[in-house]
């Protein structure tokens, strides 16, 4: 893995709170993965979802803007194009990394987060393999 990911990936698992844009109640879909990781570590988050109002016993917000404390990081589960839109709600929130998990990412969502002033973490591995590592 290259160091400057590497970094970036430290800076992202040092501290929270994060928000998973994309959090699914289906268990088998990676939205909800993804949260039950964030979960077994202990770490504090809030999933994201509309068309939801729990998920895995934590309460769902529709947007970023609606979760009620300032979020550090995201871990973003969504389409590229839904991506993009989701930069400009994390820049609007204060976000300061991304993680734009595998399939999420787009060219112009990485352009974009990173003209925020926002560290990208993108093209690499899923939050779900590297959880395990980072303690």
């Amino acid at each position: 893995m290259n160091s400057g990911l590497d970094e970036r990936i430290k800076s992202f698992m040092a501290s929270g709170p994060y928000a998973v844009v994309g959090a699914s109640s289906d268990r088998d879909k990676y939205g909800n993965k993804v949260l039950r990781a964030y979960q077994q570590r202990g770490m504090e988050v809030y999933p994201i979802n509309p068309r939801a109002t729990e998920i895995e016993g934590l309460r769902a917000y529709a947007t970023l803007g609606d979760v009620p404390v300032k979020l550090r990081a995201i871990s973003v589960i969504t389409p590229p194009a839904i991506t993009e839109q989701v930069v400009e709600a994390a820049a609007a929130a204060g976000i300061q990394i991304v993680w734009m998990q595998p399939g999420a990412e787009s060219v112009e969502a990485i352009r974009k987060a990173e003209a925020y002033g926002m560290e990208v973490i993108a093209g690499g591995p899923c939050f779900l393999v590297l959880a395990h590592y980072h303690e």
